[in-house]
């Protein structure tokens, strides 16, 4: 495989318990022996545990949960989080890593985890990988005070899955997985959620084919995938068989002068469970306006934005194989994105953005599609924009926009959809 594949060095370094380990190094506390969960009290019993310390961890307390769900037995002390205080510290461990390589090399992952590419470093230090890895590690320990977890892997995937699988449980924190490691250590991984990229709602479409590991999911019918899930079908088999052809330069942000975006904020806080339905519905709008222009996408990125009580949130992008204007093949990508990044918070705001426009002008074919299928697809939409355009938005619905948690309707209204 390391003949066909890419067979870089990346490194992923994800800061242990970040928030809880921020809040115990300004009160001079071990976050290692400190109980201490960060969440907002005033929400009451019923409050968001942002993190806890992994003294609490160790005791069987999860982050993310409620503070309700931690046993009673159990004595902690709570406090408010401080974005501010985590992303001080945030910048001051990215500037550890730009120490170490260009920020060229450097992808942000998240406000606690990056990814460096070192390959082109090695010779320079002197170091393998693994070396380069303790250096880095001991030095934001020694400039910043934080604990970090580090995986190494021949691309971002694995270099991801082995921090978040092996990593802990390792005394120097730091777990390396190859290509020979794939059958080992990647395809036992059960349940599917424990893999990167795959989410609860993801898990049970899986489950349903009766697909529980990562095993059965790298020996699954690809073709079979991709019929149902679209692209997101063919990642999730790549994935599983520990091929990512993505490089740190694929995840920055699509330009905003070459995008068309819609964003939306919610009137409620929304979570992981209904917010399907809102990025399916909004990936409709930003399509019907590609269509309507006779413009393809070939980069699609999602932000979330958390409710004001948490703050933060991700904004991320990939890039596609071909260009497209297809509804259904967007909304997966943007559900890939979701389930990929997505933390379990409540959401208040969603931004789809579509980049790396062309105009279309003919159709791209791939191997999994006949032109017959994508003809039909273009028809139905471009008859679906016609009967919108003239009748109004919302003469023809999905079902599920009839459901609770739809924003479409009212949407539709306030921005002038008449009513057929």
């Amino acid at each position: 495989m390391e003949n066909i594949y890419p067979n870089r060095n990346i490194i992923c370094i994800d800061l242990k318990s970040f928030f809880a380990s921020c809040e115990c190094l300004i009160r001079n506390l071990d976050p290692f022996t400190t109980p201490l969960v960060v969440a907002n009290k005033n929400q009451g019993n019923g409050a968001i545990t942002l993190a806890v310390t992994p003294f609490l961890k160790s005791k069987g307390v999860k982050s993310r949960g409620r503070l309700y769900e931690i046993p009673r037995n159990v004595k902690y002390t709570i406090v408010n989080p401080q974005m501010k205080l985590y992303m001080q510290k945030s910048c001051e461990v990215v500037n550890v890593y730009l120490d170490f390589v260009a920020e060229e090399d450097l992808h942000i992952y998240s406000i606690d985890e990056c990814f460096l590419d070192v390959t082109n470093y090695l010779k320079m230090y002197n170091k393998t990988d693994y070396e380069l890895a303790l250096t880095i590690l001991k030095t934001v320990k020694e400039k910043t005070g934080l604990t970090a977890t580090c995986g190494i892997g021949p691309n971002m995937l694995l270099a991801k899955v082995a921090m978040d699988i092996e990593a802990k449980h390792n005394d120097d924190f730091i777990a390396k997985w190859t290509y020979d490691d794939i059958p080992s250590k990647l395809w036992p991984i059960t349940p599917l959620s424990k893999m990167w990229g795959i989410g609860p709602n993801m898990e049970k479409k899986l489950n349903k084919l009766k697909i529980k590991t990562i095993g059965d999911l790298a020996t699954y019918d690809r073709y079979i995938l991709k019929d149902k899930f679209g692209v997101m079908g063919t990642e999730l088999w790549n994935h599983a068989n520990g091929i990512d052809l993505s490089k740190i330069s694929d995840w920055k942000n699509i330009k905003k002068e070459a995008s068309y975006s819609h964003s939306q904020v919610l009137f409620k806080d929304y979570y992981g469970e209904d917010i399907e339905l809102i990025i399916s519905e909004m990936v409709d709008v930003i399509c019907a306006r590609l269509r309507s222009n006779s413009k393809q996408a070939m980069a699609v990125g999602l932000g979330i934005t958390y409710s004001k009580n948490i703050g933060g949130g991700f904004f991320h992008t990939t890039k596609l194989d071909n260009p497209t204007d297809n509804s259904l093949e967007i909304t997966n990508v943007c559900n890939f994105l979701f389930e990929r990044y997505y933390t379990n918070l409540p959401i208040r705001k969603v931004t789809v953005s579509l980049g790396n426009l062309c105009t279309k002008n003919s159709v791209q074919l791939d191997l999994f599609n006949s032109v017959k299928e994508i003809e039909s697809q273009n028809e139905l939409d471009e008859a679906i924009d016609k009967i919108r355009d003239k009748y109004g938005k919302n003469t023809i619905l999905k079902a599920t926009s009839l459901l609770e948690n739809s924003t479409i309707k009212d949407r539709n209204n306030k921005i002038g959809g008449h009513q057929a």
